[in-house]
């Protein structure tokens, strides 16, 4: 099973209120390539907690209540970021979608979106429309999830196309699991997704997962506890080698 394919296919008022709250450390990053090169490395590393969460159970959306539901036991928060169409190839944001009549309550965070696209003029989170491919899911889904701290995103398939969520719950936070070895997962899948400087990328990944960083030219060691790693890069900051 590949690294995306799990991820593919009763909220409480804290977190309805903070739904559509983005991240003020966030305020700085005026590109989509900032964006991803700060929050990529943990967004991938929380999809794959998420992934043993769910397990292969299938998902069920309720819009009027805001919630996915992967069987009876569950049950979390959405937002709704937009939708794909497959036979168009083309992504509509949730905002946008007139038509829909998507309750307010499930696109704060979309409209959310849109501010911060207008006030660092980010085209991809401003415009309504455009032609998209379904393997850029994951770039909505990892940008929406960094700038809004969420638990998780999921991408609905149901056919047709496909609509875009991000989940917040405690229930999952808790759940999420400090795993040093992952980190030699998740980051090179990290690297070959998305076009970033491997050496911010992964300073940032490793100061959000809580590591102390020193660096020696192109050599980065990283520790925590009793855990080490190390990571080597070229002259132009593309990751040459990476031990735990």
């Amino acid at each position: 099973m590949g690294f995306f394919d799990k991820i593919f296919g009763q909220s409480n008022k804290t977190e309805q209120e903070n739904a559509g709250e983005v991240q003020q450390k966030s305020t700085s990053l005026k590109s989509e390539q900032e964006i991803l090169e700060r929050f990529g490395g943990i967004v991938f590393d929380k999809q794959l907690d998420f992934g043993d969460i769910i397990g292969d159970n299938n998902w069920n959306i309720n819009i009027e209540k805001g919630e996915i539901s992967f069987g009876s036991d569950l049950v979390f928060p959405i937002q709704v970021l937009g939708t794909i169409s497959y036979s168009s190839q083309t992504w509509l944001w949730a905002w946008a979608n007139t038509k829909s009549g998507l309750p307010e309550n499930v696109t704060k965070q979309a409209l959310q979106l849109k501010k911060y696209g207008e006030d660092n003029e980010i085209d991809l989170l401003t415009n309504d429309t455009f032609d998209f491919s379904d393997e850029d899911l994951h770039l909505i889904g990892t940008i929406a999830s960094g700038l809004h701290n969420s638990s998780a995103y999921y991408i609905c398939d149901y056919g047709q196309g496909a609509m875009v969520v991000t989940i917040k719950s405690d229930k999952i936070d808790k759940l999420q699991k400090d795993n040093h070895f992952r980190i030699l997962t998740v980051f090179p899948q990290l690297i070959s997704q998305f076009d970033l400087n491997h050496n911010s990328a992964l300073k940032n990944y490793l100061t959000d997962k809580g590591y102390n960083i020193t660096e020696n030219g192109t050599k980065l060691t990283a520790t925590k506890n009793e855990d080490t790693l190390t990571a080597e890069f070229d002259n132009e900051s593309r990751l040459t080698k990476l031990n735990g």
